[in-house]
């Protein structure tokens, strides 16, 4: 009878665990979709102001406040995607969805950076007036609705790497406002029109900058490189360490998605353990996860003199 009580206590903790996380990820879409509402809003007050203040920087940054309405909504469509469980055709389940979505949103910042560089190389050819008090509201205004947008998105994206793509597309949206207003004031001050595309050159050079140093870590994701923080001769080194491990090869180390690593790897059995080779995969696992933070392995274990043995080193 204790047995059946403690089963079922079990059952009503993971129940209630399992909704408090599916209440959780409510809450959170609901974010996401409040912080592409408020940036759409936000594009259009700044694409009719930038035209009226004939600033290109304000224009600037309402295009780069669309791309955040954008890359919102890719990352909230990204995560409904990545939530499916595994089938017979995505076998590791849908999350790398979220990485495709971060490419995607790397990719546009790109785009709309060097489109941007292009806009004020030409604004230096053919300087035009500027409405430098307009530019100033409406900057003002962008900022506090980027800072709103910022609360929405700033928990999600410590655990995510779509949002993370989306919060930086916020926070890049930040500091363009940030120098618009300070672009206006220079405008109202000294009359100096080129601090316009001055800024805004500024601004696309963060935008690339930033686009290029974050996108490197999806594409080495998509393109199953090893995670960073992890050494695969630490990893030879620690598994050759256990008793009956002669040698370790064909070691391959990969991101399912930015929660999930895979590993995969023939290690050679001396003869004498062959017989505690299923106690010696448990010893192996055990390390990878306790120390690596590897759960998920393919072990193919062989003896000395198998047929890969002339492949010692790892490959």
């Amino acid at each position: 009878m204790n047995l059946v009580n403690s089963i079922d206590s079990v059952q009503r903790a993971n129940a209630m665990n399992s909704h408090h996380h599916h209440h959780q990820q409510d809450i959170d879409d609901k974010r996401v979709v409040w912080a592409v509402v408020v940036n759409l809003a936000l594009t259009v007050a700044q694409i009719i102001g930038g035209v009226f203040a004939g600033s290109l920087a304000l224009i600037a940054d309402a295009i780069h406040n669309l791309s955040d309405a954008i890359s919102l909504g890719i990352a909230f469509f990204a995560r409904k995607i990545a939530r499916r469980p595994g089938d017979a055709e995505m076998t590791f389940g849908y999350g790398r969805a979220e990485i495709v979505a971060a490419l995607v949103n790397y990719t546009t910042l790109i785009v709309i950076g060097l489109y941007l560089v292009y806009e004020a190389f030409w604004r230096f050819i053919e300087p035009q007036s500027v409405d430098g008090w307009l530019i100033v509201i409406i900057a003002v205004v962008a900022l506090a609705v980027d800072w709103v947008t910022a609360l929405l998105t700033y928990r999600l994206s410590k655990t995510s790497i779509n949002i993370r793509a989306a919060f930086l597309h916020n926070v890049a949206d930040a500091l363009g406002s940030i120098a618009v207003i300070i672009a206006g004031s220079v405008i109202i001050v000294f009359g100096w029109a080129l601090i316009d595309p001055i800024i805004t050159l500024m601004i696309a050079g963060y935008i690339l900058w930033q686009s290029f140093r974050e996108g490197k870590v999806v594409v080495r994701m998509l393109m199953l490189g090893s995670p960073p923080d992890v050494d695969r001769e630490a990893i030879r080194t620690a598994l050759v360490e256990l008793a009956g491990v002669d040698d370790v090869h064909h070691v391959h180390i990969w991101e399912i998605d930015e929660h999930k690593r895979s590993f995969e790897a023939h290690v050679i059995i001396a003869d004498d353990f062959w017989s505690q080779s299923e106690h010696i995969k448990q010893q192996v696992r055990a390390l990878l996860s306790e120390t690596f933070r590897i759960e998920h392995s393919t072990i193919e274990f062989e003896r000395i003199n198998g047929d890969c043995h002339d492949a010692l080193k790892m490959v």
